[in-house]
Order: C-alpha cells, then sequence, then structure tokens
C-alpha cells in the first residue's frame, strides 16, 4: 500500500505539488491555514491565491521565462494549464485574473479523489511520514520557529512588496493612452506619460513621502528583493533610476503629441472583466493617506480610488544551499522536502515549478522507487541546482534567467555567434533533457502504480 503525502501550505507550489503527488498515485494530504488563521497579504480562503502583481512574466519565444512554462506544459502543471485558462490581456506576458485562477485551481484540488484538503494550521513539522513544506513566505510564527530548528541556523528573509490596483472607471482616459511597448503584444497595457518637470515633482514627492514604519519582527536592515524593488528605494539610488526602471518611456509613443515621453507609468488588466489596473513595478512601502496623494500626482490618475494599495511584507525562506538536496530534501532527514519561495526560489512560476518537481519526488519516495534529480541542462533541473548548490555568501532567491542555464560548449557557441541564435540553442538542449526526464520519471511511476495493483 502506498504510504500518503503530507503537503503543508496550499499556495502554487502546494497546490502543484499535490496535483503531481496525487496524479503519480499517491494520496495526497494537504494542510492550508486559512481561513482559520489569516496572513498579513491575503485576503480569501481560496488556495493558490496571489497577492503580489498577477503576472506569470513573459511568456515571449526565445526568453527564459518561456522555456520554464513550456517544461511546465509538457509536464502537465495543473497550475499553468490554469493560468493559460484565465488569462488576460498582457502583451508577449502571461498574466490572469487572479480571483478566476484561485477559485479555478481550488476546485480542482478539492476535486482530485487523491487529494485531501485540511483547513487547519500546522504549528510543527510533523515527525514521522513524507512531508513536503510549501509555506511560502509568510509561514506562521510558530511553524517558522519550528523550521529554524531543523534547519539548525538563523532564519533569512527578504522585504518583499505588493503594488497598487486602480479602479478603472477612475482613469482618465483622455490622458492614459493603450499601447504596449515596442508594439509587443498589441494595445494590452495603459500608459501615464509623464514629461520631465512632473517626472522631477514626482521623485520629489517621493522622497519625501512617509514610510511605513518597520514591525518588530523585522529588522532595520533593507534587504529586498532587486527584482521587486519598492519605488522609493530605487528612487534614493538617483533621481533617473526609475526613468531606467518601471517608469521607463522606452517604446512607448504618446498619441497626444507623437513623442516618446519623458517618463511612463504603465498599468496592467487585473482581470477579465477589465475593472481594475495595477500600476507595473510600483510596489511601495508609503503610508496609505501619502500613497494616494503621490499616486494622484501621476497624469491619468488625478481621480484614481486606488482598490489596493502598495505595502511592503517580510518574505521568509531557508538557506537552501546549506540545507537541501538537489531533490530539496532536507539533508539530515531526507522524509522531508522543501519547495516554493520558502526554498529560495523567486516568482510565481518559478514557485510551481519547485512544487511540480517536489511532488513527483515525494510521490516516488512515498512509492519506494528512487528520485531521480531533473537534469542540470533544462530551466527548472538549473533553478533547483542554484537552491542547492549556490556558492555566493549572500544567498538570495532568484528568478529564472539564462544565467543558471548550463553555457554552452566553447567550440559551438564559437559557432553560434549571435545570442538569439546561442539561446535558442539553450532551449532545445533544455527541452530534449527535460522531455528524457519526463519519460524516465512517468515510465518508473506506472510501473510502481501496476505493482501495487497486482
Amino acid at each position: 500500500m502506498t504510504d500518503s503525502v503530507t503537503i503543508i501550505g496550499g499556495g502554487l507550489a502546494g497546490c502543484e505539488a499535490a496535483w503531481q503527488c496525487a496524479e503519480q498515485g499517491v494520496p495526497a494530504r494537504l494542510y492550508e491555514m486559512r481561513p482559520a488563521r489569516q496572513t498579513p497579504a491575503h485576503t480569501t480562503d481560496r488556495l493558490a491565491e496571489i497577492v503580489c502583481s498577477n503576472s506569470f512574466k513573459s511568456d515571449e519565444v526565445n526568453t527564459a521565462p518561456h522555456l520554464l512554462k513550456e517544461e511546465l506544459r509538457r509536464a502537465k502543471s495543473l497550475l499553468i494549464a490554469v493560468a493559460e485558462m484565465t488569462r488576460v490581456p498582457a502583451g508577449a506576458a502571461l498574466a490572469i485574473d487572479r480571483e478566476r485562477f484561485a477559485a479555478e485551481v481550488t476546485a480542482r484540488i478539492a476535486a482530485h479523489p487523491r487529494i485531501t484538503v485540511i483547513r487547519e494550521e500546522v504549528t510543527r513539522i510533523p515527525r514521522e511520514g513524507v512531508t513536503v513544506i510549501a509555506t511560502g513566505p509568510l509561514t506562521s510564527d510558530a511553524l517558522a520557529a519550528d523550521i529554524q530548528r531543523l534547519a539548525g541556523a538563523e532564519q533569512l528573509y527578504f522585504y518583499d512588496a505588493i503594488a497598487p490596483v486602480v479602479d478603472a472607471e477612475t482613469i482618465n482616459y483622455e490622458v492614459a493612452f493603450r499601447a504596449a511597448r515596442y508594439g509587443k503584444g498589441g494595445d494590452d497595457y495603459l500608459n501615464c506619460p509623464l514629461d520631465k518637470a512632473q517626472y522631477e515633482a514626482f521623485v520629489d514627492a517621493l522622497l519625501a513621502a512617509e514610510r511605513v514604519a518597520p514591525k518588530e519582527f523585522e529588522s532595520d536592515k533593507e534587504s529586498y528583493f532587486e527584482a521587486c524593488l519598492p519605488i522609493e528605494v530605487a528612487a534614493r539610488r538617483g533621481r533617473e533610476t526609475l526613468r531606467f526602471g518601471p517608469m521607463k518611456p522606452v517604446g512607448l509613443r504618446d498619441p497626444r503629441t507623437g513623442q516618446e515621453p519623458y517618463a511612463a507609468v504603465q498599468l496592467r488588466q487585473e482581470n477579465l472583466l477589465a475593472d481594475s489596473y495595477s500600476l507595473v513595478g510600483f510596489q511601495n512601502s508609503i503610508k496609505w493617506g501619502a500613497q494616494k496623494a503621490l499616486l494622484r500626482m501621476i497624469p491619468g490618475l488625478e481621480r484614481a480610488e486606488f482598490l489596493k494599495l502598495g505595502q511592503v511584507h517580510r518574505n521568509t525562506y531557508v538557506n537552501g544551499p546549506k540545507l537541501l538536496t538537489p531533490t530539496l530534501q532536507v539533508k539530515q532527514e531526507p522524509r522531508l522536502f522543501f519547495a516554493g519561495q520558502i526554498a529560495g526560489v523567486e516568482g510565481y512560476v518559478e514557485s510551481l515549478a519547485t512544487g511540480l518537481a517536489v511532488g513527483r519526488w515525494a510521490a516516488a519516495l512515498a512509492q519506494g522507487r528512487p528520485l531521480l534529480p531533473v537534469p542540470r541542462a533544462s530551466a527548472i533541473g538549473s533553478l533547483i541546482n542554484y537552491v542547492a548548490r549556490c556558492e555566493n555568501n549572500d544567498y538570495q532567491p532568484v528568478n529564472i534567467t539564462f544565467a543558471l542555464l548550463p553555457p554552452l560548449a566553447e567550440a559551438e557557441a564559437r559557432q553560434l555567434r549571435r545570442k538569439p541564435e546561442r539561446r535558442a540553442r539553450q532551449i532545445a538542449l533544455a527541452l530534449a533533457a527535460f522531455e528524457d526526464w519526463l519519460h524516465m520519471t512517468e515510465a518508473a511511476s506506472v510501473t510502481a502504480t501496476a505493482g501495487e495493483a497486482a
């Protein structure tokens, strides 16, 4: 009889892990503490609720994020399938209607005959049985303390942030115009243009705005993830920093002037109804009253009403290279796995990718099968390789990039002189290696399931 697997955390990684485990023929018990206990960022009791951006990043061919999604598609990822079903216009990116996404994932998980959802808080790591810890960046204090005892070292963390969301009816469409940078993906974004004087005034107000004080459990030391930098932190690095970041005007043309604006704020559609838009890259820790006044300085948002305002919260993660193996098992206790952001990856797709791999490995362990590491040549394998083997002293979570993939052999790299050609070759090698891994793991799973049935 196949033992069941315990999965703690009903976020992206936990849901994908439970689905993959169940699809391998192993029962999964999925624990989620909401609604009995909420987190500082969640607002519903749904599984796979996302609280920051609604973007799953680029789905443009020949990019590292697209490669990661393609591997997940081939592995029959539940969450990528639901993301594509609930996508909203976002140019070359895969963006989702977050409410429909969470509702559909919750329904699918609840309907699976081999998944049991248990709505209660887990305050300590189970002392026996195959267990996946996928509690995400907002792990409850009690469980975080138990994880800290297991890790034998001080818990690591960095600050993450949420961007504001504006009511679509309160946007001034005489100013905001539809366009995607360089025309990629059509006119899926709204753009609020600023001239130089407006930009300078905005930066002045931003630098002077009062910020929310850190909570008692948070250090005064700022340790932000660079890809999710609060705008006030970016502005302190230099007055032009925002113009080369979230307010970059390059590739846009204001139809009122026929010119590229000095700066621009992009708004991305939040749902299929198009009744709300998020301010792309505008996460911040400004006090809410001051934040509303600041954001209404942006042309087109003068009378904006905000459905959600920006905020900063603490993200918890373990020191993967010290604690975990290349199959994301705890070195001292191999029955325990970590998956998702708490394991040391950043991003929705990266989190669910580790959940997919861990769900399959947990099922293999429960069935008494060997665990086959995901090939280093693949995107998922490279991501996990970083988590388990990163040699940086200042270990921080990462998104998928080509820098994580193995470089091409020197002779082959010399033959492929153009970067797009080299990347296309890396993608081809990655997908071939990943397909081989899929065939091997699925064949082993079928054999194990057939043996039990006999």
